[in-house]
């Protein structure tokens, strides 16, 4: 989805600066970028590092000028079941779920409010939204993010800064690709929405772009499904 979201960015015009641990990654989707006529700049990014944001949000400033649009993409999937879950592994899921879009805030909005303003989209889910068996941490983690985000929108108003979470349903992507490879699993996650097909990147990226333009520039602290109609059931 972070993918998707810097092509489709720099594709309307944006300067995107794209974070990842895999540095190969990083280097492809730049490249695809430039390839395209836009401009980008890429940065092995643990998020969960204090010290890494801090580097990142100033040479990205130092490159662009400044920052206008944040997008904590970042994320794991934990179906560990509750009575099998560890403090290690619950910490994990949190620290990469939810202390990163903390941290990710903390070290960009300042930089929005000298700039005048700017627009968070904060990457949710629909486990954000609802239950589900085997998934503690993950929804938890979820959970912690829409509500962050409505925390921020209500904070940074007065400096014209709007912050909103987008809250996707069953993706392909390589995080989900084990759960969809199985023909009956496959079935089974498609039976749930009631669009007929799962979600693509694209879908996303689209809905992120969104909340980041001036499109929606009233629109502050509201969680956008983006699900195929699962959470309206």
């Amino acid at each position: 989805m972070g993918r998707a979201d810097a092509l489709l960015f720099a594709k309307e015009g944006a300067k995107v600066a794209i974070t990842d641990l895999q540095e190969d990654k990083i280097k492809d989707v730049a490249k695809e970028i430039e390839a395209a006529g836009g401009e980008a700049i890429g940065f092995k990014h643990n998020v969960t590092s204090e010290e890494d944001w801090i580097r990142v949000v100033k040479e990205t400033v130092e490159k662009f000028g400044k920052i206008d649009i944040l997008v904590n993409n970042a994320g794991i999937s934990n179906a560990t079941p509750f009575m099998d879950l560890t403090v290690e592994n619950w910490e994990k899921t949190m620290s990469i779920n939810v202390t990163s879009i903390f941290l990710g805030q903390k070290y960009v909005i300042p930089h929005m409010i000298e700039a005048g303003g700017g627009s968070i989209v904060n990457i949710s889910s629909i486990a954000g939204l609802t239950g589900g068996s085997g998934t503690g941490p993950y929804t938890a983690s979820k959970g912690a993010v829409r509500m962050l985000t409505k925390a921020t929108a209500v904070d940074f108003a007065r400096h014209n800064i709007r912050a909103n979470s987008v809250h996707p349903g069953f993706i392909e992507t390589p995080m989900t690709v084990d759960m969809f490879k199985d023909e009956k699993m496959h079935q089974w996650f498609q039976s749930q929405t009631p669009l007929p097909r799962l979600g693509k990147a694209e879908d996303i990226a689209k809905g992120v772009l969104f909340l980041a333009s001036d499109e929606s520039s009233y629109i502050t602290g509201v969680e956008l499904p983006i699900d195929g109609g699962y959470y309206a059931k």
